[in-house]
């Protein structure tokens, strides 16, 4: 009797806007398989075209929020031209995160390891569980974590990124918030309520600026000081002339509250 397998990634809406993401291969850590990638791919692109939806959260089930690639998959086709298709589909992914319009929150749970912990860091925003440790462990196979340290080391300073990168070694959620990788630290009971809040603070905010300053936000940092100011000036400009500002300005004027439009 052939047996159903579970979706490798489950999505929920709540139907204010928050889309939750969850991936859902608990024994096996949740680990970034062809399939995992695929799904995350097929979401995050029908996201980023869905005008209803205003913060996605990716979380986990089971111990553990991501232990990386699926390492015996990895081994089962040892070929260049494989591990370089591979890796590439792994960015295609994060970079799909960076380009979304909203808010990405990672929720995590439980262990994140080399390119769960990547995950953790191509995410706009994270809240961890005191339970939760992370590193960048690949070094410790003899392969060194290149793609995870792209997104680590535009969180982290160099040498804290360096330093996990080159030692592989695990961190607590307490230090994963003071070297910049989370934002915010609660206990595992008080983990849903934790990003609850995070997501109750954007659903507050029109999600026409969160998109123009997401943007913004991202390109600057590519770019030098002088080209980032002029590309903010404009961003801002544009941003002053839409719908969202304008009332936004006018109720601090009137002393108000604002009453957002409908987003477009």
């Amino acid at each position: 009797m052939s047996t159903v397998q579970a979706p490798v990634l489950l999505r929920s809406d709540d139907g204010r806007g928050v889309t939750t993401l969850s991936l859902n291969r608990p024994q096996a850590f949740n680990a970034l398989s062809e399939d995992m990638l695929a799904a995350l791919q097929h979401e995050l692109d029908r996201l980023s075209t869905d005008p209803s939806v205003r913060v996605v959260v990716i979380a986990a089930h089971g111990k553990a929020f991501c232990a990386g690639h699926d390492l015996k998959e990895m081994r089962a086709q040892p070929s260049l031209d494989y591990y370089r298709s591979l890796f590439n589909r792994c960015g295609r992914v994060m970079m799909a995160i960076q380009r979304l319009p909203v808010p990405v929150i990672a929720k995590v749970q439980g262990l994140a390891t080399a390119a769960g912990c990547q995950l953790v860091a191509q995410c706009d925003l994270a809240v961890a569980s005191t339970a939760a440790r992370f590193a960048v462990s690949g070094v410790n196979l003899g392969l060194f974590c290149s793609t995870p340290g792209v997104a680590l080391s535009r969180n982290l300073s160099r040498k804290a990124a360096f330093e996990m990168l080159a030692t592989g070694e695990f961190i607590s959620a307490q230090q994963a918030q003071d070297k910049g990788l989370v934002n915010r630290v609660a206990a595992p009971e008080d983990l849903d309520a934790a990003v609850q809040a995070l997501c109750e603070s954007i659903l507050r905010k029109p999600r026409q600026a969160l998109a123009l300053g997401k943007a913004l936000f991202y390109r600057q940092l590519e770019s030098g000081l002088e080209a980032a100011y002029i590309d903010a000036a404009q961003t801002m400009a544009c941003n002053m002339m839409d719908a969202s500002a304008l009332e936004g300005v006018q109720a601090f004027i009137d002393k108000r509250e604002p009453d957002w439009p409908e987003p477009r």
